[in-house]
């Protein structure tokens, strides 16, 4: 399995589409076999073509602070499991979610306008 985690800095970026990267993490035994940085768009990921990017790489799961309903759904529609709420350093969370303690926290970003920027309370 391939598990995808929106990255800047190596933390958990809130807002996936506008990540510096993803870090996507190889698993197999729940046990992490290796690591890649995968570019990313830095746009809208709602309105960007990374989910296809990245399911086309194998990915089948997100770990991910928020996003709005237009990323999520994209994300849902390729079948990529997303899990939302997540923060903090990345390899604290692949590590921690294999481990059973990271759980979908069903946070989802309120609609925003693009030209004002992210607009997500958390």
């Amino acid at each position: 399995m391939k598990i995808a985690i929106p990255t800047k800095n190596n933390q958990v970026d809130d807002h996936f589409g506008h990540c510096e990267y993803f870090k996507v993490f190889t698993v197999e035994d729940n046990k992490i076999t290796s690591s890649e940085d995968v570019p990313s768009l830095q746009g809208c990921g709602c309105k960007s073509n990374i989910v296809t990017d990245l399911k086309a790489q194998g990915v089948e799961m997100m770990l991910a602070g928020n996003m709005g309903q237009g990323a999520y759904n994209k994300l849902a529609s390729a079948n990529i499991k997303v899990v939302r709420g997540c923060s903090g350093n990345v390899d604290t969370l692949i590590t921690d979610f294999l481990a059973g303690k990271i759980k979908d926290q069903l946070i989802m970003c309120e609609p925003h306008g693009h030209n004002n920027g992210h607009q997500c309370n958390h």
